[in-house]
């Protein structure tokens, strides 16, 4: 079978979106025995840090019997220069795939055009698809699922902003997105969205918020952007998610957060550790939705 890769939540259809969690749902649930990567080695190749994105990977590949490689970018070649076409070749004689966390959505795509093996996004600037799927399943969870649903995105039209943008384009969903002036999200992202899906960016939180079913959001200023974090803050004034903008959301209403938080920031304190908020169940859903796609890429599972 021809290798497939993961790069953004539009390189699966709405119905491999279903078998993907259906997957995971039996992995969570303790009734999935088998062990699809037993001799398989997945490369974590890591330009940006990270706690969740590394140790849900490596657990998860452990848990399916393969072995997961950390490789940082400082400590192997492609650090120090070498083409990533090289290490796209080499890496594919060795290990069975490829998750890269790093900064430029360009690396990433090249690396998977010249590797022979299955390539994931772990995170890039543009995109972070393999959280919102994490967050897509903690939705289904928690609310039984998107259909009728409205998603609200509060703060920096960042990667996470794009990748639900990208899921508002293949699963339909009122998506509803406030971000200042001069942080929206991707605009080519916007418009294939708009052809798909009632999706709308303002300025006005509240606006964003009412009636949600979902509020969303994330740090105002992510890795590699920590120069521009007292201009952010004062950019992002009247962003936070607090108990007052919660209220606008329907009364059932969970809130999401990718973690880490700047709490008082984004978030207050109230919210996060609320009684509405999933943001650990968000978290540990990162293991269960990347085991089922470690599965389906590497082990060809069903």
């Amino acid at each position: 079978m021809p290798k497939r890769d993961f790069l953004a939540i539009t390189d699966f259809s709405r119905d491999e979106i279903q078998r993907l969690f259906d997957l995971a749902a039996r992995m969570k649930a303790g009734r999935y025995g088998e062990k699809p990567l037993a001799g398989k080695t997945l490369a974590m190749v890591f330009a940006k840090s990270s706690t969740r994105t590394r140790v849900s990977f490596e657990v998860g590949t452990t848990q399916l019997g393969g072995h997961a490689l950390f490789l940082s970018a400082k400590d192997i070649q492609l650090g120090r220069g070498e083409p990533i076409p090289d290490t796209a070749r080499v890496l594919s004689r060795y290990v069975n795939g490829i998750m890269i966390r790093t900064f430029d959505h360009q690396e990433v795509e090249e690396l998977a055009r010249w590797a022979s093996i299955p390539v994931i996004n772990g995170l890039t600037d543009l995109t972070h698809p393999c959280q919102v799927l994490a967050d897509l399943f903690t939705v289904k969870e928690h609310l039984g699922g998107w259909e009728g649903k409205r998603i609200a995105w509060v703060g920096d039209g960042n990667n996470m902003a794009n990748s639900w943008l990208e899921a508002a384009e293949v699963l339909g969903f009122e998506l509803r997105l406030a971000c200042p002036e001069g942080f929206e999200p991707s605009r080519d992202k916007f418009e294939r969205a708009k052809k798909k899906a009632k999706v709308v960016v303002t300025e006005v939180p509240e606006e964003a918020v009412e009636g949600a079913h979902v509020v969303n959001t994330d740090v105002w200023a992510s890795m590699g952007q920590e120069g521009e974090a007292e201009a952010r803050r004062n950019a992002f004034k009247g962003y936070t998610v607090d108990a007052d903008l919660m209220k606008l959301a329907d009364s059932k209403a969970i809130f999401l957060h990718c973690l880490p938080a700047h709490r008082g920031e984004e978030v207050t304190d109230e919210v996060i550790e609320g009684p509405q908020s999933r943001v650990f169940d968000e978290a540990e859903n990162r293991l269960h939705v990347q085991k089922a796609l470690l599965a389906t890429l590497l082990g060809e599972a069903t």
